[in-house]
């Protein structure tokens, strides 16, 4: 195969790129992302023992059962940029759960509500702002389109650090993006 640059840019991929994105809104693709990465964060939050919630593997780490509660949490950042403009770190209402049945449950209704949200907006209220705030004061501000991209980094992130502490724990990895140590299986993402 041949392929052809233009500055620099390779025009084949461009033209698959286009092919596969350009059609759908961002918030589609948003939505598409978020499904693509709940059924392996919820696998990992299920293998997660309330027993082992104040585990940390350094004094300055956070707890096993912090990091489990923003890996349930941070797709409830999404509807709130989406519905409310911001997100104020002070007044934010985090959740608590602290048995692994309320941990699933709790990452159940915030993946709920991002979808929810993703799936009521459109690209032009994706290009209004978002804040975020500490007590009422503006650490900064950007539109939501590009917050919501890093808020789903975020999030994988974070549960590839809980993956980290599973394995400290002797907890089974669940597949992720593949087979790992513990599960050979390999499942198609959601689309």
């Amino acid at each position: 195969m041949t392929i052809l640059l233009l500055n620099g840019i390779n025009i084949v991929t461009f033209s698959i790129v286009q092919t596969i994105f350009m059609n759908d809104t961002m918030s589609v693709y948003f939505l598409r992302e978020l499904n693509q990465e709940y059924q392996s964060t919820r696998s990992c939050l299920e293998r997660i023992p309330g027993g082992l919630f104040d585990y940390r593997p350094h004094p300055r780490s956070m707890t096993l059962g912090y990091l489990s509660q923003l890996v349930a949490e941070i797709p409830l950042w999404i509807s709130h940029m989406v519905v409310d403009g911001e997100i104020d770190f002070v007044t934010f209402k985090h959740g608590n759960p602290t048995t692994t049945d309320a941990l699933v449950d709790y990452f159940e209704n915030n993946i709920a509500a991002a979808r929810k949200a993703l799936e009521s907006t459109n690209d032009n209220e994706l290009q209004e702002t978002f804040s975020l705030k500490a007590n009422g004061q503006l650490l900064y501000t950007s539109k939501k389109i590009a917050d919501i991209g890093v808020t789903l980094n975020h999030w994988v992130h974070h549960r590839g650090q809980l993956t980290v502490y599973m394995r400290l724990n002797d907890l089974a990895v669940p597949s992720i993006y593949g087979p790992s140590a513990d599960d050979k299986n390999f499942t198609a993402p959601a689309s």
